[in-house]
Protein backbone atom coordinates (compact mmCIF):
# COMPACT_ATOMS: atom_id res chain seq x y z
CA UNK A 1 0.00 0.00 0.00
CA UNK A 2 1.30 3.40 -0.92
CA UNK A 3 1.42 6.41 1.41
CA UNK A 4 1.14 8.79 -1.51
CA UNK A 5 -2.08 10.81 -1.78
CA UNK A 6 -3.41 11.33 -5.25
CA UNK A 7 -4.05 14.77 -6.68
CA UNK A 8 -7.76 13.96 -6.91
CA UNK A 9 -7.91 13.04 -3.20
CA UNK A 10 -6.12 16.26 -2.29
CA UNK A 11 -8.57 18.27 -4.39
CA UNK A 12 -11.57 16.46 -2.87
CA UNK A 13 -10.23 17.20 0.62
CA UNK A 14 -9.71 20.89 -0.17
CA UNK A 15 -13.27 21.11 -1.53
CA UNK A 16 -14.64 19.41 1.56
CA UNK A 17 -12.94 21.65 4.14
CA UNK A 18 -13.72 24.85 2.21
CA UNK A 19 -17.42 23.95 1.97
CA UNK A 20 -19.57 25.57 4.72
CA UNK A 21 -22.35 23.04 4.39
CA UNK A 22 -23.35 21.36 7.70
CA UNK A 23 -23.14 17.62 7.71
CA UNK A 24 -25.64 15.60 9.75
CA UNK A 25 -24.21 13.79 12.75
CA UNK A 26 -25.06 10.15 12.11
CA UNK A 27 -23.95 9.18 15.62
CA UNK A 28 -26.92 10.97 17.16
CA UNK A 29 -30.21 9.21 16.64
CA UNK A 30 -33.08 11.43 17.78
CA UNK A 31 -36.23 9.50 17.22
CA UNK A 32 -39.50 10.81 18.62
CA UNK A 33 -40.41 7.29 19.65
CA UNK A 34 -37.29 6.96 21.81
CA UNK A 35 -37.70 10.33 23.52
CA UNK A 36 -38.91 9.97 27.09
CA UNK A 37 -40.05 12.96 29.11
CA UNK A 38 -39.62 12.34 32.85
CA UNK A 39 -40.82 14.22 35.92
CA UNK A 40 -40.40 13.34 39.57
CA UNK A 41 -42.19 14.09 42.82
CA UNK A 42 -40.93 13.61 46.37
CA UNK A 43 -43.67 12.98 48.95
CA UNK A 44 -41.43 12.78 52.04
CA UNK A 45 -43.12 14.50 54.99
CA UNK A 46 -46.60 14.63 53.44
CA UNK A 47 -49.66 13.38 55.28
CA UNK A 48 -51.67 10.71 53.49
CA UNK A 49 -54.36 13.23 52.53
CA UNK A 50 -51.79 15.76 51.24
CA UNK A 51 -49.93 13.07 49.33
CA UNK A 52 -53.08 11.76 47.62
CA UNK A 53 -54.21 15.25 46.59
CA UNK A 54 -50.72 16.18 45.38
CA UNK A 55 -50.17 12.97 43.40
CA UNK A 56 -53.55 13.30 41.68
CA UNK A 57 -52.80 16.89 40.56
CA UNK A 58 -49.25 15.86 39.57
CA UNK A 59 -50.49 13.00 37.35
CA UNK A 60 -53.09 15.14 35.59
CA UNK A 61 -50.62 18.01 35.03
CA UNK A 62 -47.94 15.62 33.74
CA UNK A 63 -50.44 14.03 31.36
CA UNK A 64 -51.32 17.50 30.00
CA UNK A 65 -47.60 18.15 29.47
CA UNK A 66 -47.27 14.82 27.62
CA UNK A 67 -44.82 13.38 30.17
CA UNK A 68 -44.19 9.64 29.64
CA UNK A 69 -42.66 8.58 32.95
CA UNK A 70 -43.16 9.77 36.52
CA UNK A 71 -40.86 8.93 39.40
CA UNK A 72 -42.71 9.16 42.72
CA UNK A 73 -40.57 9.04 45.86
CA UNK A 74 -42.54 8.07 48.96
CA UNK A 75 -39.78 6.88 51.23
CA UNK A 76 -39.74 3.47 52.85
CA UNK A 77 -41.81 4.40 55.89
CA UNK A 78 -38.90 3.79 58.26
CA UNK A 79 -39.52 7.04 60.18
CA UNK A 80 -43.29 6.82 60.18
CA UNK A 81 -44.99 7.48 63.53
CA UNK A 82 -47.92 5.20 62.60
CA UNK A 83 -46.51 2.24 64.51
CA UNK A 84 -47.29 4.04 67.78
CA UNK A 85 -51.03 4.26 66.98
CA UNK A 86 -52.78 0.91 67.57
CA UNK A 87 -55.84 2.03 65.57
CA UNK A 88 -53.90 2.70 62.37
CA UNK A 89 -52.71 -0.03 60.04
CA UNK A 90 -48.92 -0.14 60.17
CA UNK A 91 -48.52 -0.76 56.46
CA UNK A 92 -51.51 0.80 54.76
CA UNK A 93 -51.11 4.24 56.26
CA UNK A 94 -47.49 4.44 55.09
CA UNK A 95 -47.25 6.37 51.80
CA UNK A 96 -45.21 3.60 50.19
CA UNK A 97 -48.33 1.41 50.15
CA UNK A 98 -51.16 3.92 50.36
CA UNK A 99 -50.32 6.20 47.43
CA UNK A 100 -50.16 3.43 44.78
CA UNK A 101 -53.37 1.96 46.24
CA UNK A 102 -55.07 5.38 46.00
CA UNK A 103 -54.01 5.69 42.35
CA UNK A 104 -55.11 2.16 41.42
CA UNK A 105 -58.53 2.73 43.02
CA UNK A 106 -59.06 6.01 41.15
CA UNK A 107 -60.72 5.01 37.85
CA UNK A 108 -60.17 8.42 36.22
CA UNK A 109 -56.44 8.32 36.94
CA UNK A 110 -56.12 4.75 35.72
CA UNK A 111 -57.61 5.79 32.35
CA UNK A 112 -54.43 7.78 31.62
CA UNK A 113 -51.93 5.35 33.18
CA UNK A 114 -50.30 2.45 31.33
CA UNK A 115 -48.41 0.91 34.23
CA UNK A 116 -47.29 1.39 37.82
CA UNK A 117 -44.16 -0.47 38.89
CA UNK A 118 -41.39 -0.43 41.49
CA UNK A 119 -38.48 1.92 40.86
CA UNK A 120 -34.96 0.73 40.18
CA UNK A 121 -32.36 1.27 42.89
CA UNK A 122 -30.90 4.42 41.27
CA UNK A 123 -34.34 6.11 41.41
CA UNK A 124 -35.12 5.21 45.02
CA UNK A 125 -35.60 1.45 45.02
CA UNK A 126 -38.28 0.29 47.42
CA UNK A 127 -38.89 3.89 48.52
CA UNK A 128 -40.15 4.94 45.08
CA UNK A 129 -42.23 3.79 42.15
CA UNK A 130 -42.75 4.61 38.49
CA UNK A 131 -45.94 5.67 36.76
CA UNK A 132 -45.95 5.28 32.98
CA UNK A 133 -48.58 7.54 31.42
CA UNK A 134 -50.48 6.94 28.22
CA UNK A 135 -49.87 9.29 25.33
CA UNK A 136 -52.04 12.40 25.45
CA UNK A 137 -53.72 12.28 22.04
CA UNK A 138 -54.97 15.86 22.31
CA UNK A 139 -51.35 17.12 22.06
CA UNK A 140 -49.41 16.67 18.85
Amino acid sequence: MSNDISQKDKQDWENFISNNEKLPNKDINFSKKNFIKVKSLDLHGYTLEEANKTIEEFIYQSFKENVNKLIVVTGKGLHSQNEKDPYVSRDLSILKYSVPEFIENNKNLMKIINEIKDASIEDGGSGAFYIFLKKNKSIK
